[in-house]
């Protein structure tokens, strides 16, 4: 399983409050529209609580996206950029992100089994 972990940042004029609203009701829309061939879970993760004593981390959501295989995510990071797709990624990213700050990784995930004590 390969999953792409992205930190994206808020633009500093956005609340919270409106940058999750739009994030929720518009650009995930985008996400899926490019992501729903070829990915198995797209998922936003933002922060809400630092915990023992921790700062608070500095992004403002954690975006996820599960692919069965590297070809599948090459497939889908090809759609997303063709000029088109990049025309209306970007326009929206503009009006949402901080685009510089955005840290993105690709990870091999191994999930453990617990079973209850």
């Amino acid at each position: 399983m390969i999953k792409v972990v992205t930190l994206l940042f808020k633009k500093p004029e956005l609340t919270t409050d409106a940058f999750r609203d739009y994030y929720e009701t518009h650009h995930s829309k985008l996400g899926e529209k490019y992501l729903a061939s070829h990915a198995t879970k797209y998922v936003r993760r933002y922060p809400i609580l630092a915990g023992d004593g921790a700062e608070d981390p500095e992004f403002d959501v954690m975006m996820e996206v599960w692919f069965e295989n590297y070809r599948a995510m090459e497939a889908a990071m090809g759609d997303m950029t063709t000029d088109a797709a990049q025309a209306e990624l970007s326009a929206d990213e503009e009006r949402l992100f901080d685009r510089d700050r955005t840290q993105s990784f690709i990870v091999d995930e191994y999930e453990s089994t617990l079973k209850p004590a």
